[in-house]
C-alpha cells in the first residue's frame, strides 16, 4: 500500500453517484465544520483521531478531507500506517465546492 493516495472531487462524486460504499472523513476543526460540510461525511477533528482510530472499518475506503488538502494528506499517511485504506480529497472541501457542489460554502 503506497503511503499517499489522492482522489479528485469529480472522481469522488462519480463514485458516490455509482453507489460505491465509500466513507468520507472530515478532519477539520469544529469552527470550520460549522461553516460548511460535505453531506454524509463523518466529522472527527484531526487531534481526536489517535483515540478513535479503532472506529474505522478497515474493509471500506475512506476519503479524508480538510480545507485545502494538506492536513488531510498527513492524516491519510497516518491512517494507512494504521491499516486503514484512506485517500486524500485533492484540494479539500474548497475544491469540492468549486468542482462539484457550489452550495457548499467557501471560506
Amino acid at each position: 500500500m503506497e503511503p499517499f493516495a489522492e482522489i479528485t472531487p469529480s472522481e469522488l462524486k462519480r463514485r458516490i453517484d455509482t453507489g460505491d460504499q465509500i466513507a468520507i472523513l472530515d478532519v477539520r476543526e469544529p469552527w470550520e465544520h460549522e461553516i460548511c460540510s460535505i453531506s454524509g461525511a463523518q466529522f472527527i477533528p484531526m487531534d481526536e483521531l489517535p483515540a478513535r482510530v479503532r472506529e474505522f472499518d478497515r474493509t471500506r475506503e475512506i476519503v479524508v478531507h480538510c480545507h485545502h488538502g494538506q492536513r488531510s494528506a498527513a492524516v491519510v499517511q497516518w491512517l494507512r500506517r494504521q491499516g486503514v485504506p484512506a485517500v486524500n480529497l485533492q484540494g479539500g472541501i474548497d475544491a469540492w465546492s468549486v468542482e462539484v457542489d457550489p452550495t457548499v460554502g467557501r471560506y
